[in-house]
């Protein structure tokens, strides 16, 4: 088995487009009207207007409804990143030196879901 996708259910389709086109630097894939991925390194990231969602599984998936997932994200760079989205994404939490070692950054996307961007420490010998 290979984990493929996760998948964001919105009503603000575009704007979500918009934000992981933007943190990620990388275009999305817009497969049909409505549903969109942004395919990074590992896995994809699925964006899926709610009408589609209702169409072929209704109630299975509620918009912007999700508080117990953080998706993550690891950058080289967390303060460059910090500095491109700051002004346009809610920031929970500046960057910031975990306990663990990681350099983390945790913002909103435009439909509340938590987005963790962190960097491991350096490794060294």
């Amino acid at each position: 088995m290979q984990f493929s996708s996760v998948r964001l259910v919105t009503n603000a389709f575009e704007s979500l487009v918009s934000f992981y086109t933007r943190l990620s630097s990388t275009e999305a894939t817009r497969l049909a009207d409505g549903f969109a991925e942004v395919r990074l390194d590992g896995a994809t990231l699925a964006i899926s207007e709610e009408h589609l969602v209702q169409r072929f599984n209704a109630g299975a998936a509620t918009a912007a409804a999700n508080r117990s997932a953080i998706l993550e994200f690891e950058v080289a760079d967390v303060p460059e990143v910090y500095a491109r989205l700051r002004d346009s994404a809610p920031v929970v939490m500046p960057p910031t030196l975990m306990p663990w070692g990681n350099h983390s950054l945790l913002l909103r996307d435009p439909d509340g879901n938590l987005v963790n961007i962190f960097s491991r420490p350096a490794v060294t010998a």
